[in-house]
């Protein structure tokens, strides 16, 4: 038995701030931004919005897509670097809002960038193991909040939104094997600058070494895709389409050229969402399943690397 995805849904908030917006905040141009990164825009929450709100329209989506409701929810797992508050956790307060009352377990997880393939290899395993039957995993961040609007380099980067996928016991297709790692030596190349038991030096924004976070990034991920396929016996001929997390496009690049496979295979939205961190993997898998490019029966790779630094693969057959 395997958990299947039967539902996606994401969602991004109105506003856009494209590249020829942040030529008038920070020195940079909209071509360089394009050229170094591929991305033209980015999506950011509005003053009123809140992580917990970006998730709630995308679990709506998601359940709706799944023939689901709130009810059958028996495990809420929330994929955020960016939560409402300390505590309650995000996905708590993402419970209430979608109207669980099930007593259905909610947590968070905190993995950055691989917070989504982390929480779904969790997810996997309460279902694999006869804890839950109905899943929902979201990854959902509004990075807007960390982000130094004064550092050219950095703030090109990011942007808002969040994805979400139900989960449900199936002997059809479904997560093939997860595969998840960090490695804590590389925590000062990727961090934020503060938190609530160590004081910080200015506000608590994200710092980032770029160069050295994209060698380590693309070498990590070269050697996830070897062991995905190893450990499940395959070739890179198997895999029909590459789910990236959407960071960079030189990285993607990197990754379907590991894989051999042409860049019409690989799902891309950063171009239009940014970096959305833990939101990339599940907003990119909707847009593609929602406009018909990944069908069922299809093996589809995802694949992310984050602050930590963590990574991690997820192989399913859609």
């Amino acid at each position: 038995m395997r958990a299947r995805v039967t539902g996606t849904g994401s969602y991004l908030p109105e506003r856009v701030l494209s590249n020829a917006d942040l030529e008038r905040m920070v020195e940079t141009t909209a071509q360089w931004i394009v050229e170094r990164t591929g991305i033209r825009s980015r999506h950011l929450a509005a003053e009123d919005e809140a992580t917990s709100d970006l998730a709630a329209h995308a679990a709506r989506r998601a359940l709706e897509a799944a023939g689901k409701g709130a009810d059958a929810v028996d495990l809420v797992i929330c994929a955020t670097t960016t939560p409402d508050l300390v505590f309650p956790s995000t996905a708590c307060l993402l419970q209430a809002k979608l109207g669980i009352h099930t007593g259905a377990p909610a947590f968070d997880v905190q993995a950055v960038c691989s917070g989504f393939v982390y929480a779904l290899s969790i997810a996997d395993n309460f279902i694999r193991s006869g804890q839950s039957r109905c899943a929902l995993v979201i990854g959902a961040e509004t990075l807007s909040r960390i982000t130094d609007w004064s550092d050219r380099s950095n703030c090109i980067l990011w942007g808002d939104g969040a994805g979400a996928v139900v989960l449900e016991p199936s002997d059809e297709g479904g997560i093939i094997s997860t595969h998840l790692h960090a490695d804590g030596r590389y925590a000062g190349l990727l961090r934020v600058s503060g938190g609530v038991s160590r004081s910080s030096l200015g506000p608590n924004v994200m710092r980032m070494e770029g160069n050295a976070v994209f060698k380590v990034a693309v070498n990590t991920l070269d050697a996830i895709v070897d062991e995905t396929l190893a450990a499940n016996q395959m070739s890179k001929s198997d895999i029909d389409w590459l789910v990236p997390h959407q960071a960079n496009i030189r990285i993607i690049q990197a990754t379907a050229r590991k894989l051999g496979m042409g860049m019409e295979r690989v799902v891309v939205t950063v171009d239009r969402h940014g970096n959305t961190s833990a939101a990339s993997i599940p907003l990119a898998l909707d847009v593609a399943v929602r406009d018909g490019r990944v069908k069922r029966g299809e093996t589809v790779l995802m694949e992310a690397f984050g602050g930590g630094f963590t990574w991690g693969s997820a192989l399913l057959t859609w």
